[in-house]
């Protein structure tokens, strides 16, 4: 990909973007933030899950 091409898109994405109404923005901004993953499993990776699941096990065997 060629500089100019590349500043043309970016230049692309950055226009659409502004020409957005502002609810639009929140809308997809609420969407993405629901989206995303518990916090523990963000810094953690998949351990408190693994422990969450053993936890359950567990917990449904009694």
């Amino acid at each position: 990909m060629k500089t100019n091409d590349y500043i043309k898109y970016v230049t692309e994405q950055v226009v659409s973007y502004v020409d957005q109404p502002k609810e639009e923005k929140r809308a997809r901004k609420e969407e993405k933030r629901n989206m995303q993953q518990p916090k523990a499993y963000q810094l953690f990776g998949l351990i408190p899950f693994a422990i969450s699941q053993t936890y359950k096990q567990w917990r449904n065997k009694e």
